[in-house]
């Protein structure tokens, strides 16, 4: 451990995170961000435009049905058209990526928010609102056609908070760490995936879908031969720079074990802080390999139903 970094080692832990009912994480290819991740850029970037739509006074905020949105070093999908920028996504715990956001409109961030991120149903809360508002904030499958190449995520992913512009702790923990889980998980067996995940040309989407075959059914690197993939990539703050290192596991739904049975902790994301290097090959045994979460770095979870995990 480097010397000098006030970590937090007395208070509890489990429980520590905010609900959330998906991460978005913006691939931008950056290990760092401005301390407000809206901020870069002088606002124009992805982040901001969503935190327009679901942050505080938003179209579409909803305290129960929390979006939240993360930067990450994670490269965006080489867009088809090269003279139109454009940024990728994932979307956590849903297991999906979304190669093509372009930045010339706003049409693609309503797309996404309409038919990927609002609820299917809405909280009982609500049910005094008048049907149309009711309808403004739920999803309409409509819109996914709007946005193409989306397909799921059968890749391990491993995000890790090195927002240094936000706090020095993690400036300094997380670039370490990754450097960390990127071996121990290629010392198991893993294709540990630096680079942008590859996608078709919008003409052979368009295709797959005439001929109804959704893109969603190929995975987002992970092959069918068997092949374990994972990546690790640096995120912006998630909350709890005190306990850095932040990390959160996400393991794709259909995940196997070492003995090819189902994964324990498939389709859901697992939360763990105060973890040092020394920590990671024990995780990846533990948590990646074997389904186990570590009790005394778990700070909390999500799993496929959007239920938050506690111990």
């Amino acid at each position: 451990m480097p010397d000098g970094l006030e970590i937090d080692r007395e208070n509890p832990l489990n429980g520590v995170i905010a609900g959330y009912a998906e991460h978005v994480v913006v691939c931008t290819g950056k290990d760092d961000w401005p301390s407000k991740i809206e901020d870069e850029n002088s606002g124009d970037n992805l982040a901001a435009d969503l935190k327009e739509l679901f942050g505080r006074g938003g179209k579409y905020t909803d305290p129960f049905h929390h979006i939240s949105v993360i930067n990450s070093s994670f490269p965006s999908s080489a867009p088809p058209r090269k003279a139109v920028q454009s940024t990728s996504v994932y979307l956590l715990p849903s297991f999906k990526y979304v190669p093509f956001l372009p930045r010339v409109s706003f049409d693609s961030v309503k797309a996404l928010a309409k038919g990927f991120l609002l609820p299917e149903r809405l909280h009982a809360a609500h049910a005094g609102l008048s049907p149309a508002h009711r309808d403004r904030l739920t999803r309409k499958a409509a819109f996914q056609g709007l946005l193409p190449g989306v397909r799921d995520v059968a890749d391990v992913l491993v995000l890790i908070c090195g927002h240094g512009g936000r706090d020095v702790r993690c400036g300094v923990m997380g670039p370490v760490l990754r450097s960390e889980f990127e071996d121990k998980l290629g010392r198991k067996g893993f294709t540990v995936a630096r680079e942008a995940v590859q996608v078709g040309s919008l003409e052979e989407e368009e295709m797959k879908r005439v001929e109804g075959s959704s893109s969603s059914d190929s995975s987002s690197s992970s092959s069918s031969s068997g092949e374990k993939v994972a990546r690790v990539g640096l995120i912006s703050h998630i909350g709890g720079h005190k306990f850095a290192g932040n990390v959160i596991i996400y393991i794709p739904p259909g995940f196997t074990t070492e003995g090819g049975e189902r994964h324990p902790l498939a389709g859901c994301g697992i939360w763990y802080g105060r973890v040092e290097p020394k920590h990671v090959e024990g995780i990846v045994g533990e948590t990646v390999m074997a389904g186990r979460v570590v009790e005394d770095m778990f700070r909390g979870g999500i799993d496929a139903h959007r239920r938050i995990l506690r111990l």
